[in-house]
């Protein structure tokens, strides 16, 4: 019989107590009164090799996902609820299969420890992977050397775990931010640790969706057994100006990839690039050919693109500006708060009992400083970036990378884009016409600021549960090493050149994106074709109109389209707008038709079939790259 390992199930999830006679609580009360009720750190186990071990492992295998799904859609996937899920069925499994090896089942705060790790290997460390260097291969030609990219990537994530340091104690003990993702993983864990029968469902769907996504990707691109095989694409009879659907990239493609993240995504958002995918590949496309814009010998996504991208780019740019604009006062709080950050209110005191659980600020300091300077160096040794503009970087970063965490905590939305364009414009008048300056020094931004955020939304769930910040701190911080020895190498065989990228096997969108506003800040508007800079303001425009419309029409908001998703259906192909279209369709049929089978399945089913297909389509990818598989 396996031993049961010790939980605290009457100690309920953290909730703020309101102070007496209607006086809000000081600091010191607020985190007494949680070190006092929620607080199990030294009653179970926590950083535990198993919990290392397992997060490393689930946390490696995620990056692959996260990168695969970032080269398809320019996104990355948060891996918290997907690994507590994978991590609980795969030990449940090793339980029954090995108990004299496995005896004892992880507790709720392994598990969480776990999470973390798995966090810190299977987001941080593809941060900018999928975008910046990317694009600087599009723009330069050719790959960043191995060992300069596996430095830069590990400073990059070293310095987003230490910016979440400050941030941490002043947000999530203090200001209670929401950080809903957060919460949500933490209630995943409460409920597959109290609730064996529907953890055991939920287990069940994740695995078999897992099973069916490999199975659809192996028949697909592995082409084994060739009777089985499915089309990479399935066409739709039809044409338009005599060219068939196909080459404006009018499909189908058979992937539960995207229908998986429809679901997830949302219906506005769907349907809003649904309609802008229409209107850009079948009327302005088709326009843009007879006006000599798209070259009609070349025509496909790759030419498409080169055209569309300026709409779309400038629509995603100044809306999410504006966005982040409009939210002044989260803007003003976030650079008001900085004192907070470091004043001696949130900070321990002797007396302080959680002053050995917090990560001391002393870690802050150093650890900052020296993956601080190693991006700086960097910077000025491998892309000629003056030291002076490498400490501008890193300090711009440091200031964003506070607003990126609390708009993740009010919002649950890191505007990791819009903070990278911010530090490109900076950029582009303190080095103008320097290309590698401005997608460097962005990549600073995009990457730490947005390590730090996401990894927060870890602190959170730890937070409510009850965990040793220091240990969680450290197991985020022991994450970064696996998915580094993955993700880096996996870059270049998935990626041999820059003709891979801006193809339908790898679209990569937030790439072009990224090196299209390089380009435009290096070289102006000059070598653009008139039609692509009509694009460009008439895009700028209405990314302004529509943020102003959802403020000023609050009561429609529901059927003004997403600026997002109009911008980003402009530089993805067609077919994958219609696949996000359908997966949020089904979702929303399920919401509600059968409210409580959505809510119990469409998460866990999506995450596994994002999770199965993407590990295979990886697996698949480094077979052929390596000669083993026929492509």
């Amino acid at each position: 019989m396996a031993e049961e390992s010790p939980e605290l199930p009457e100690k309920e999830m953290f909730r703020l107590p309101k102070g007496t006679d209607g006086k809000k609580l000081t600091p010191e009360e607020i985190e007494l009164h949680w070190y006092k009720t929620c607080y199990q750190g030294d009653s179970m186990p926590q950083l535990t090799v198993r919990a290392i071990v397992m997060g490393s492992f689930l946390g490696g295998f995620m990056s692959l996902s996260n990168l695969y799904v970032g080269l398809k859609t320019g996104w990355s996937l948060g891996v918290a609820i997907t690994s507590c899920i994978l991590s609980f069925a795969i030990y449940r499994t090793l339980m029954a299969a090995f108990p004299r090896f496995f005896k004892t089942e992880m507790s709720i705060l392994e598990n969480n420890c776990m999470q973390s790790t798995a966090t810190a290997a299977g987001y941080s460390t593809v941060g900018t992977m999928a975008s910046a260097i990317a694009a600087y291969l599009i723009v330069t030609g050719h790959h960043i050397p191995w060992p300069v990219l596996t430095w830069w990537t590990f400073f990059l994530a070293a310095l987003g775990v230490f910016m979440a340091i400050p941030m941490k104690r002043q947000m999530v003990n203090i200001e209670q931010l929401k950080f809903p993702s957060g919460i949500a993983a933490a209630e995943t864990l409460r409920s597959l640790h109290s609730k064996g029968t529907e953890a055991v469902e939920k287990a069940r769907a994740l695995g078999c969706a897992g099973v069916f996504g490999g199975v659809i990707a192996w028949l697909r691109d592995g082409g084994k057994p060739a009777f089985l095989a499915i089309p990479s694409m399935l066409k739709f009879p039809g044409s338009i100006s005599a060219v068939p659907l196909a080459k404006w990239t009018i499909s189908l493609e058979p992937s539960t990839i995207m229908i998986a993240a429809g679901a997830i995504m949302g219906w506005k958002v769907a349907w809003s690039m649904l309609l802008g995918a229409f209107i850009n590949y079948g009327i302005l496309a088709p326009a843009m050919v007879k006006a000599g814009a798209i070259d009609a010998t070349q025509l496909g996504y790759k030419e498409i693109v080169r055209w569309s991208t300026w709409t779309g780019g400038s629509l995603m740019a100044t809306s999410g500006l504006l966005m982040f604009a409009l939210q002044w006062r989260t803007l003003l709080r976030a650079f008001s708060g900085l004192g907070g950050l470091f004043s001696s209110k949130p900070q321990a005191k002797p007396s302080d009992p959680l002053e050995r659980i917090e990560v001391p600020p002393s870690w802050f300091i150093s650890g900052t400083i020296l993956s601080g300077l190693g991006c700086i160096a960097v910077l000025y040794e491998c892309f000629g970036t003056t030291l002076f503009m490498g400490l501008v970087a890193v300090a711009l970063t440091f200031f964003l990378s506070v607003v990126a965490c609390r708009a993740t905590g009010e919002t649950d939305t890191t505007p990791v884009s819009a903070l990278g364009k911010i530090t490109q414009l900076t950029f582009g008048v303190l080095a103008p016409s320097n290309i590698t300056t401005n997608l460097m020094t962005a990549s600073v931004t995009a990457g730490a600021a947005g390590a730090a955020a996401d990894l927060l939304t870890d602190l959170k769930s730890g937070y409510l549960l009850g965990a040793n910040p220091r240990k969680q701190f450290i197991a985020q911080f022991l994450g970064i090493f696996p998915g580094l020895l993955v993700v880096v190498p996996a870059f270049y065989i998935l990626v041999p050149n820059a003709a891979a990228l801006g193809t339908d096997r790898w679209p990569a969108p937030s790439a072009l994106v990224w090196a299209a506003v390089a380009k435009l800040l290096a070289s102006g508007f000059s070598a653009l074709h008139p039609t692509a800079r009509m694009g460009l303001l008439i895009g700028a425009v209405i990314g302004v109109a529509i943020p102003l419309l959802e403020r000023l029409l609050p009561e429609h908001h529901d059927y003004i389209p997403s600026a997002m998703g109009l911008g980003l259906s402009m530089v993805i192909p067609f077919f994958n707008s219609l696949s996000f279209f359908i997966g949020a369709a089904i979702s929303l049929l399920l919401e509600r038709r059968k409210p409580q089978i959505a809510e119990k399945y469409v998460i866990t089913v999506s995450s596994g079939l994002i999770a199965g297909e993407s590990l295979v389509g990886v697996a698949i990818a480094l077979l052929v790259a390596t000669g083993i598989l026929a492509g």
